[in-house]
C-alpha cells in the first residue's frame, strides 16, 4: 500500500526519502537484504527492540569506535600511572613504613578506575559524533505513522540523497518486499536544524564552571593564607574541640596539649605495691605470694587456663619443655639441610627453676628472658601470679616424696 505525504505549511518540500512499514522483524530483515543487495548506502532501519541479525542483513561493518575506546582506555591508564607517580613519588614523596614511593599493586585501583572512566565517556561521546547526534530536527519527527517504531512496527527508510536513489525504481524495489505501507517523506522545513540557544549557552556555562574547581585548587596550591580552607561538608571538623598542638585560649600558655600534672597518675595506673606488681620486697625478689593472691581452686583453675594459653606451646602441658614449638624445632633439626639454631625451652620442673623465688618467676613472665619474649602486655599481674601458683603445683608433683603424703594415706601407697 502506498500513501502520499501531505506538504508542509511552507509548500511542497524536497523529497527526503521513502519510508516502508513492516509488521514483523522477519519482513524487515528480508527487505534489508534486498536494499543491501541493490547497492544502497544511505538508508537505515528502525525497530522497537533490538533485532537479532539486522546488522548482517544491512551489511553493517565494524566501525572505528572500538579503536577509539581502546585509545581512550590506554590514555586513562597512562594518566593514572603518571598522576600517582607525580603526586606520591615525585612532587610530594610520602614514606609509609619503608614501602616504595610508587609500586604497581598499590596503584591498581586508580589505574582501573581511570581506564574505565576514560573508556566509558569516550564511547558515549564518539558514538554521538559518529552518528551525527544530537539531531535537533528530522523529517521522521513529523510522520505520525513513525511513532509506532517504539511500539509494534518496523520501518526502513531509503534516503533520496543516496547516489542510486530513483523514486520510481526504489518504490518498485520496496513494493517487492511486501511492506504494510510505503510513504514518501519530504524534508522538514518547519523545524530549525540548529540546537536551541538555551542548550548551547547552558553547555558553555557548564564547561566554564567545571574549570572553576581546578582553578581554585591551583590558586590554593600556590598561595598562603592564615584562614582555614572552605569546607562544603564540615563533617566533624566544626565540632567544639581542640586538636593536638593547636592554640587554646582557655589555658594561660595558650596550648591545647597539656603537660602531665606533677605527682599524679592516670586512673587505674597507680601501682605502688612492689610485691604485687613487680614481685619484689625491699628491692629483692619476693619468696612469698602477695596477700592479694587467693590460694583456692578458682585461682588454681585460672592459672592452669592461662598456663595452657601462654606457656604450653613451648614448655608443654607438664612444663617439661616439650611443647609443640619444641617438637617442631626438634623435627627440623633432624633434617640434613637445616641450617638454623635452636635453644630448647627450659624444663620448668627442674631444680634451678623450682628453687627460684616466686618474685623472680613473676619478673621473668613480665620482662621475658633469653629467647622468651615479654608477656607483661598480654597477661595482667593477677593472672601472672595465678600461673606461678599453678607452676608450683606442677613442680611439686614432679619432685614429691612420701613425706609429702598424709600419714593416713601412706599405707595405701605401700
Amino acid at each position: 500500500m502506498t500513501e502520499p505525504h501531505s506538504p508542509d505549511a511552507s509548500g511542497d518540500a524536497p523529497l527526503h526519502g521513502l519510508l516502508a512499514e513492516y509488521e514483523s522483524s522477519g519482513g524487515l530483515i528480508a527487505a534489508s537484504r534486498a536494499v543491501r543487495d541493490a547497492g544502497f548506502t544511505k538508508w537505515d532501519t528502525y525497530t522497537p527492540y533490538p533485532v537479532h541479525g539486522i546488522d548482517k542483513a544491512m551489511g553493517i561493518k565494524m566501525t572505528v569506535l572500538p579503536w577509539i575506546v581502546l585509545g581512550a582506555g590506554l590514555t586513562g591508564l597512562a594518566t593514572a600511572i603518571l598522576l600517582q607517580w607525580w603526586t606520591n613519588a615525585y612532587d610530594y614523596p610520602w614514606l609509609v613504613s619503608g614501602k616504595p614511593f610508587w609500586s604497581i599493586p598499590a596503584n591498581v585501583p586508580i589505574m582501573f578506575e581511570l581506564t574505565v572512566l576514560f573508556s566509558g565517556l569516550t564511547a558515549l561521546a564518539a558514538m554521538l559524533v559518529l552518528n551525527n547526534l544530537p539531531l535537533p530536527s528530522h523529517p521522521l519527527d513529523l510522520v505520525k505513522r513513525f511513532a509506532r517504531s517504539t511500539n509494534d512496527r518496523f520501518f526502513l527508510l531509503v534516503e533520496a540523497a543516496d547516489p542510486k536513489f530513483d523514486e520510481e525504481a526504489t518504490r518498485a524495489l520496496i513494493d517487492g518486499t511486501h511492506p504494510a505501507a510505503v510513504e514518501a517523506i519530504p524534508e522538514d522545513r518547519t523545524t530549525s536544524g540548529r540546537l536551541p540557544p538555551i542548550l548551547v549557552y547552558g553547555c558553555i556555562i557548564v564547561a566554564v564552571a567545571s574549570a572553576v574547581p581546578f582553578a581554585l585548587a591551583a590558586k590554593a596550591r600556590n598561595s598562603k593564607s592564615d584562614q582555614p580552607r572552605i569546607h562544603l561538608m564540615g563533617d566533624m571538623d566544626w565540632q567544639p574541640k581542640y586538636k593536638a598542638q593547636r592554640a587554646n585560649p582557655l589555658f594561660d600558655d595558650g596550648r591545647s596539649t597539656r603537660d602531665q600534672i606533677a605527682e599524679t597518675v592516670a586512673v587505674g595506673e597507680l601501682r605502688d605495691d612492689d610485691h604485687f606488681y613487680r614481685g619484689k620486697i625491699n628491692g629483692a625478689f619476693a619468696r612469698t605470694f602477695p596477700p592479694e593472691v587467693s590460694f583456692d581452686e578458682a585461682t588454681m583453675a585460672r592459672g592452669r587456663e592461662r598456663f595452657g594459653i601462654y606457656c604450653t606451646p613451648c614448655h608443654g602441658f607438664a612444663g617439661e619443655g616439650n611443647g609443640m614449638v619444641a617438637e617442631r624445632a626438634a623435627a627440623l633439626r633432624e633434617r640434613t639441610d637445616y641450617q638454623g639454631s635452636w635453644v630448647a625451652p627450659t624444663n620448668l620442673t627442674q631444680d634451678s627453676v623450682r628453687t627460684q623465688p616466686v618474685g623472680q618467676l613473676f619478673d621473668t613472665i613480665t620482662r621475658g628472658i633469653r629467647n622468651m619474649p615479654s608477656y607483661g602486655a598480654q597477661i595482667v599481674p593477677a593472672d601472672r601470679w595465678a600461673i606461678i601458683l599453678y607452676l608450683r603445683a606442677l613442680e611439686r608433683s614432679r619432685a614429691a616424696s612420701s613425706a609429702d603424703v598424709d600419714p593416713a594415706e601412706r599405707a595405701n601407697l605401700k
